[in-house]
């Protein structure tokens, strides 16, 4: 399952370096995730980094992109050419 920023989200500027995959950008008004590059950093770390740096917890799974672990570290993989 991607993460997906809500609109509670004040661009703090936490979330885009911390993120291994690239998947997030500022979008038109807050910071946006990529589904297709968003793992929730499996692969990368135990826990989504972009999460743990949020200051107000505006980051939550995106109930339109369910994905198990498994076809998130197939995306790490093809991601990271390691497939």
């Amino acid at each position: 399952m991607a993460l997906l920023i809500d609109d509670s989200c004040i661009n703090c500027d936490m979330c885009e370096p911390e993120c291994p995959n690239q998947a997030i950008s500022m979008g038109e008004e807050i910071y946006e995730i990529d589904p297709e590059r968003c793992t929730e950093c499996v692969g990368h770390y135990d826990k989504p980094t972009c999460v743990s740096v949020c200051p107000i917890d505006c980051i939550d799974k995106d109930p339109q992109r369910v994905e198990s672990d498994d076809e998130l570290l197939i995306k790490y993989a093809k991601l990271t050419g390691r497939l």
